[in-house]
């Protein structure tokens, strides 16, 4: 049993109220216990955590380190200014996948650039929350061929 770490950036604590035209209405807490659902149903440990403080973050990846097998991280507006964030993942060394409830790529000019894309397994961007199990079921494939 591995366990799987989802990482969610700021502002993500209010899916469901905020902008919901965009990143739609499902809540955070609705989103966790789908992906909980799917992971521990794989036989794998699910932990998630959010946070609106980057520190907090860079100290959860650190902390992952020699007990987590991977990452899901949506990073939210640390995507385009994390260097701290980009860093703690890569020190580390765990396999990531970044996520994005919206197209990036559709959206002002300083959202279209990540910090992460570059050094993750890969990135999902646009398909709201159907992204999180996207990137689930791309972990839990991952994780199979390490056995």
């Amino acid at each position: 049993m591995s366990k799987i770490l989802v990482l969610h950036g700021p502002n993500l604590n209010l899916l469901g109220i905020r902008e919901p035209d965009m990143y739609g209405s499902e809540t955070l807490v609705g989103i966790n216990g789908q992906l909980k659902g799917k992971i521990t149903a794989a036989g794998h440990e699910f932990e998630a955590f959010q946070s609106n403080a980057e520190h907090e973050l860079v100290d959860k990846v650190q902390s992952a380190r020699g007990n987590t097998a991977f990452i899901i991280i949506n990073p939210g507006a640390f995507t385009h200014t994390s260097v701290a964030l980009r860093d703690a993942l890569t020190g580390v060394s765990i396999p990531f996948i970044e996520v994005h409830l919206s197209n990036i790529f559709k959206r002002e000019e300083f959202r279209r650039h990540s910090y992460f894309t570059d050094v993750a397994e890969g990135s999902i961007v646009g398909l709201g929350s159907l992204g999180y199990s996207l990137a689930v079921e791309a972990a839990l494939q991952h994780l199979s061929k390490k056995v």
